[in-house]
């Protein structure tokens, strides 16, 4: 159904122009939307007018009519006056709300085709008979998974709504309560730089509007339907891989992942194996704050032992020390990029390891 806001703004604006203040209820008596408060009860007559054979009716100086969509009465519009021109100005709000609906109706069954193909419940040949009934091109597309912290509100979706929904060829989707799913033309977005920025306008326009953080992990392009389903598993991918290796990153491509992705699809019992070669039984304690600190500046700097000195503010022999002790518990000298490697790619299978662990015990 269409939202009572929208509705709200509707009849405010019909009244701003006419002059002429309206109600409108479901067919079940509920007030969806109003331009006047007073204490005045519709809501048996209103249900007496919906099962009636008449499709408008004068009652207690106001005009009551029916709005069809589809054949079938959804609501039901009371105009306080019981005028001529209150009539006419009734029989055009009366089809303004239908258009309205009937838009919203179509919009709604296009979305709900969008997201059966992204759930795989379409068998290919239901999927273009279905795109050619609700006039949805085949055109290149990429699905962005928005994850919100905490539970997203209707404010948020209304907000994305805003930044996508005015165009044919975009969709947004919601398949649960943390996530919104943008399944967005990129025609003219040429590199994945420009796929980035959109992500990166989500992340902005959510923080800067709604106050909220939220996490964007998009796939890769695709053009057929059926492929729409594998960018969607791939955006969902790209969220899952970058809490555990990309922590600190707000927007993440699947193309982009790197090790990371290869790392979260090895099975557990491989990753154990790996890290029992590596360290043996027992992992070494080498989780200090300085020790961390060291590795990571060590490797953002590319094993330079000069460059990391400086930005850690120590004397290089300081550093060498650090290394050297460093290499005794846990014997790889991260000097060399082939210990370094080994190590860096452990560290990363310890971070997925406890992050399956920790997602297990919920």
């Amino acid at each position: 159904m269409v939202s009572n806001h929208k509705i709200q703004m509707a009849l405010e604006e019909i009244k701003d122009i006419a002059r002429v203040e309206m109600a409108l209820y479901n067919e079940s008596g509920k007030l969806l939307a109003a331009t006047f408060r007073n204490g005045e009860d519709f809501e048996s007559a209103v249900m007496d007018f919906a099962v009636s054979m008449a499709e408008s009716q004068t009652l207690a100086d106001s005009h009551f009519f029916k709005v069809l969509v589809d054949g079938e009465v959804t609501y039901i519009l009371i105009v306080k006056s019981s005028t001529e021109e209150s009539y006419m100005v009734g029989k055009l709000a009366v089809c303004q709300i239908r258009h309205l609906a009937e838009a919203y109706r179509r919009q709604f069954d296009r979305n709900n085709f969008m997201q059966n193909i992204l759930l795989g419940n379409l068998l290919i040949v239901d999927m273009y008979n279905q795109a050619k009934k609700f006039h949805v091109e085949q055109v290149e597309r990429v699905v962005y998974v928005i994850e919100v912290e905490g539970r997203k509100d209707t404010y948020i979706v209304e907000l994305v709504k805003g930044m996508f929904g005015g165009s044919s060829t975009d969709f947004v989707i919601e398949v649960d309560e943390q996530s919104i799913i943008v399944v967005k033309d990129v025609g003219e977005l040429q590199n994945e730089e420009a796929l980035d920025k959109v992500a990166s306008m989500m992340v902005d326009n959510l923080h800067g509007e709604a106050m909220v953080r939220v996490r964007v992990g998009f796939g890769n392009r695709v053009v057929n339907f059926q492929d729409i389903a594998k960018s969607y598993q791939e955006a969902k991918m790209a969220i899952e891989v970058g809490k555990i290796f990309y922590a600190e990153k707000e927007t993440l491509s699947y193309s982009r992942l790197g090790i990371g992705r290869l790392i979260y699809q090895i099975p557990m019992s491989l990753c154990e194996m790996f890290i029992r070669e590596i360290f043996g039984e027992e992992i070494p304690d080498v989780f200090s704050e300085e020790n961390m600190i060291t590795i990571q500046k060590f490797f953002e700097n590319n094993l330079n032992i000069s460059e990391t000195a400086r930005q850690l503010f120590v004397h290089r022999n300081t550093l060498v020390y650090r290394l050297e002790r460093l290499e005794k518990i846990i014997g790889l000298d991260i000097r060399k990029f082939e210990d370094a490697m080994t190590f860096k790619i452990a560290m990363m299978v310890l971070s997925h390891m406890n992050y399956q662990n920790e997602k297990n015990l919920l």
